[in-house]
């Protein structure tokens, strides 16, 4: 999503169950890292173009054969490849805004939790399924969870027991920002109003607070308030400061340059 948002992409990796196929993983990973070069995009919101699911999970069968093709690489690569097609959501430096609805299972969690915003339909249905066809979860639920809600306790017991949990549970327990009564179209309907208001604001200022609530994260208060200072020492250097007073005296909508250019305004071979 730009300030003025028009584009979208759709994945052809899921049937009609909304299991990831193999096809997907890479052309996921391929449609984030386009959008993440380009300097107009502001925000993206992460869906499902299914009208059930967002995702019921990775299929196992290709993924199973996947692990025991000797073909391929040795297990640890291939466990490093498959973490990297999920990883890469939690990458860009601007916002990812998770609109989830119907089946949200297993590697959709794993998926989401990567994300920086999540928002559920009235009809999710949670689980992190993969203690049922015995395997821990691999691809960031059980890091990421625990750290998201603040309960150990909860997701412990989530990812032990592999139950299913609804969006108010969720939503209880600080998985997900809010419920949006109805389904599929609905909850992309209100993320899209949601990036909106993100998309307008500086970019300089929505990079640098999720890279530093990212920072945050992982470091203590302290290192979190020195790095902030540093980073702020650079950043305040951008003339979005300026511009965001400016537009808040003249009562009128700030227009805030992209945060980098394309190539093609840069001398061949300076960039």
């Amino acid at each position: 999503m730009s300030e003025n948002p028009s584009d979208s992409h759709t994945g052809n990796g899921a049937h009609n169950l909304g299991f990831m196929l193999g096809s997907m993983w890479a052309e996921f990973k391929s449609i984030v890292e386009r959008i993440s070069a380009s300097p107009d995009v502001r925000v993206v919101i992460l869906s499902s173009a299914l009208e059930r699911y967002f995702t019921a999970g990775l299929e196992l069968t290709p993924a199973f054969s996947f692990i025991d093709d000797s073909s391929h690489f040795d297990v640890a690569r291939k466990a490093f490849i498959l973490r990297q097609y999920v990883v890469v959501s939690s990458s860009p430096n601007f916002p990812v805004i998770a609109a989830v609805f119907g089946g949200t299972v297993g590697l959709a969690v794993d998926i989401a939790s990567a994300c920086d915003i999540r928002l559920a339909a009235s009809d999710t249905i949670f689980a992190i399924s993969e203690v049922n066809v015995g395997l821990a979860a691999d691809i960031g639920s059980l890091q990421r969870l625990p750290k998201i809600v603040g309960n150990d306790s909860k997701a412990r017991e989530l990812a032990l027991t592999g139950r299913r949990f609804g969006a108010v549970e969720a939503r209880d327990m600080g998985f997900v920002s809010d419920i949006v009564q109805g389904g599929r179209n609905e909850v992309i309907a209100a993320a899209i109003e949601l990036g909106k208001v993100i998309a307008q604001k500086s970019p300089v200022a929505v990079v640098g607070t999720k890279h530093l609530m990212n920072h945050a994260r992982d470091h203590t208060v302290e290192e979190g308030l020195d790095y902030t200072a540093t980073w702020n020492m650079g950043m305040l250097q951008s003339s979005d400061t300026s511009t965001a007073m400016k537009a808040a005296l003249s009562k009128q909508t700030a227009i805030f340059a992209p945060l980098s250019a394309p190539k093609q305004y840069y001398p061949k071979g300076k960039l």
